[in-house]
């Protein structure tokens, strides 16, 4: 069997970056390489302008902000996609301005995946879960984006990836509540908030009720009294999938000489989070676009809307990432650690190629 599948990571993952002119629309935003289903957009100039995530289930015209709780917008007053494209998309100031795409030279950075196939699910008819599902999904990429709407209590969903998800990223769509996420390296009993530095906590069990149940490679389980009341969600399932994305835990030690994490890729884009710590438990976000030589330094954060940070954090290698500081973020001696990668290279190709270190 080949080491991988997938020799080329940016026909299902890219990173673009781009900078605002003005305001101008419309605008096409291009480069992404594919039609993106899930689009996520930060200004790194500036604190002012959250985080912007919209998908295609939805509509690319309705986004939620993960740094926030709120409640998604539509056709929103400062700017939305209006279209998508075979290489992006195009956006359109709403009625006030542009400004959650594009505002005055601030540079902006986009994070794009791809899903593609779409998908329903009538449970009553097909067996598969307890409630109607709906979606689309790339088996090969091991990505889904799932709707459907809550009741009261536990409910299982199909989610499409004919595989176990290892993350699954919940949001409710028209009220007020944070960003669920659950991991399989933590544990589904335990949650995480993408919004919120909070340590991982028991308290509610979202994605794994009081049956204990975990998800399974047709279904995951929510409990909607551990998230909001009933209504409509939507759902983000990531499944491992080798030399192209890997998602799994580490423990710090407390030296710039820090922990190797092996992923089996370079990395693209990585995303770690502390799970035992609210004080240090920001979710840091750095990728080799902004980054193209190590050590990498230039951090976002899901859940602040803060503008771009710099530092010497991580060093990324053909294989894996190493940590290059001591901070309490991503470093502290003994505590554990998050993470979810995405390629920028597998480590061999399905030819049995190694790649090249940075």
């Amino acid at each position: 069997m080949a080491y991988t599948t997938i020799d080329d990571p940016t026909i299902f993952f890219n990173t673009v970056l781009y900078t605002s002119n003005s305001g101008s629309s419309p605008r096409t935003i291009s480069g992404v390489g594919f039609q993106p289903d899930w689009v996520w957009v930060k200004n790194r100039d500036s604190a002012n302008y959250n985080h912007v995530a919209a998908d295609s289930v939805r509509g690319l015209n309705t986004f939620s902000s993960p740094d926030t709780t709120g409640a998604e917008l539509t056709n929103h007053a400062a700017g939305y996609i209006s279209s998508a494209t075979s290489d992006g998309f195009v956006i359109t100031a709403g009625s006030s301005n542009l400004s959650n795409y594009d505002v005055g030279s601030n540079k902006q950075v986009l994070w794009n995946w791809k899903a593609g196939t779409s998908f329903t699910n009538d449970a009553s008819a097909t067996g598969i879960g307890t409630i109607d599902s709906s979606g689309s999904v790339n088996q090969d990429a091991g990505f889904s984006i799932v709707s459907y709407t809550a009741t009261s209590g536990a409910s299982s969903i199909k989610h499409g990836l004919n595989t176990v998800p290892s993350v699954i990223i919940l949001k409710t769509r028209a009220e007020s509540a944070s960003w669920f996420v659950g991991n399989a390296s933590l544990g589904w009993d335990k949650m995480l908030f993408l919004n919120l530095t909070n340590a991982a906590s028991t308290d509610d069990r979202p994605f794994s009720p009081s049956s204990g149940s975990d998800p399974t490679s047709s279904i995951f389980f929510s409990d909607q009294a551990g998230i909001a009341s009933a209504g409509n969600m939507i759902a983000y399932c990531f499944a491992e999938k080798k030399g192209y994305s890997k998602f799994g835990s580490y423990t710090g030690n407390g030296s710039t000489d820090g922990t190797f994490v092996y992923t089996g890729f370079k990395p693209a884009f990585l995303i770690t989070k502390r799970t035992d710590s609210s004080s240090s438990g920001d979710w840091n976000i750095t990728d080799s676009t902004r980054n193209p030589n190590n050590v990498i330094g230039q951090i976002l954060y899901t859940n602040l809307s803060n503008a771009e940070g710099s530092g010497s954090v991580y060093d990324f290698y053909s294989n894996g990432f190493k940590i290059r500081e001591s901070g309490a973020g991503t470093n502290a001696s003994g505590s554990p650690y998050i993470y979810m990668a995405f390629a920028e290279s597998p480590f061999v190709n399905s030819n049995g190629v190694p790649t090249n270190a940075r």
